[in-house]
């Protein structure tokens, strides 16, 4: 953590407290070790048993478990047929894996400003720069919260578009009565550690869609498709694809965790509602707005300073609380401002007004299951603390 300490005021926690962390309890191990003595521990029958277990989370007739996120986005868009030519219209809200998959299909990601309240891409904004070239939208549940699905939905089938859901903040989320996964075409997942439930590193494409479906099992085992099933060394390659594979042991580990997705996540939803209630008359934050036809996935608990009421900008509000050992951190900067997206499609400032002015105001507060009501405490002391000092 940072040197940048300010005198004063409760002391520092102890130790650092990370923004986010996983959490592996005996049955999580049992489960593993049980699956690495087994005669499988890849492209076996626990890998199946996870997905039809998410399948039936999501009230989904289909679940492709792959190696990790950003497969599950690169699949998807692979899935989609996307290509050369083709544009793919998505929020500058994400982390760069969303806009990635798009690029590594040779499609354009094309970037619609976000909604000033949720934090998510702007349906209206969607309109605004769509083409006769798009192909797709590729929305991200930013933080947990579900897109507008209800008029993204509409918008894409007027005009023949796909729609890809990044849900890799919202599992376990749901918008109007109907879960993640049943609200796109595709859904992708990831299970990285700080996600709501993890396999170490994997992820999943969730569809209705039987053709979908066998699109995606054959891009993550290297294109191949089993002409005879009679005969499994009897196979065709119309299309490379790549080794996305998921192992046996992980979806152990992902099985037993899904199982717990429940109490992860009310755990999460209690310690949401605490900081909204206690951070919801501060003077130097504003909240995300939290429509209540959707149910949030809380992966992030995101805050917006304002910079207006501090003798400080966002980077040195971050460092001080650091200091205070508090694992705040951003998400994200936006995508476009990266190098290579600037240089290769002349994106610059500008392109997506609502985003700019939110970027620098964002602030990722500590969020896992295993926090405790004092771990809380001491990160709201923190702000208290680093917001009085920096008060204008």
């Amino acid at each position: 953590m940072t040197t940048l300490a300010i005198h004063g005021g409760p002391p520092a926690r102890p130790a650092p407290l990370p923004y986010a962390h996983q959490t592996i309890e005996p049955d999580d191990l049992a489960a593993v070790g049980e699956a690495l003595t087994a005669d499988w521990i890849t492209q076996g029958p626990i890998v199946a048993r996870f997905e039809r277990a998410l399948a039936e989370r999501a009230g989904v007739k289909h679940a492709v478990a792959v190696a990790n996120g950003t497969a599950a986005l690169h699949a998807a868009c692979s899935a989609a047929g996307l290509g050369p030519g083709d544009e793919v219209i998505t929020t500058p809200l994400t982390f760069a894996a969303t806009a990635n998959a798009v690029v590594h299909r040779g499609a354009q990601p094309v970037f619609a400003d976000v909604d000033g309240a949720t934090l998510n891409v702007s349906p209206d904004a969607v309109k605004r720069v769509a083409t006769s070239r798009t192909r797709a939208l590729l929305p991200v549940d930013f933080a947990g919260l579900p897109c507008e699905y209800d008029r993204l939905l509409p918008l894409a089938r007027e005009h023949g578009w796909t729609v890809i859901a990044d849900a890799a903040h919202s599992f376990g989320g749901a918008s109007g009565g109907r879960p993640v996964g049943a609200l796109a075409d595709l859904t992708t997942l990831s299970f990285h550690p700080v996600k709501l439930i993890t396999t170490g590193e994997g992820g999943a494409v969730l569809t209705d869609r039987d053709d979908l479906a066998e699109r995606l099992r054959a891009m993550r085992h290297h294109g191949i498709r089993y002409v005879d099933p009679a005969r499994p060394w009897r196979y065709a390659i119309p299309e490379p694809g790549h080794n996305y594979r998921l192992t046996d042991f992980q979806s152990a580990l992902g099985l037993s965790q899904l199982g717990k997705l429940d109490r992860f996540w009310l755990r999460r939803d209690q310690l949401a509602h605490r900081y909204r209630e206690r951070l919801g008359g501060s003077r130097f934050v504003e909240l995300p707005a939290l429509p209540q036809a959707a149910r949030h996935g809380w992966h992030l608990f995101v805050v917006l300073l304002r910079i207006e009421r501090l003798a400080a900008d966002r980077d040195l509000i971050l460092k001080s609380l650091r200091a205070e050992n508090i694992g705040v951190t951003v998400h994200y900067p936006l995508v476009y401002r990266h190098p290579f997206y600037a240089e290769r499609f002349g994106y610059g400032a500008g392109l997506c007004p609502t985003a700019e002015a939110m970027e620098g105001r964002l602030v990722t507060l500590p969020l896992f299951p295993a926090m405790t009501d004092g771990d809380q405490d001491d990160v709201l002391h923190a702000l208290d603390k680093v917001f009085t000092h920096y008060a204008r």
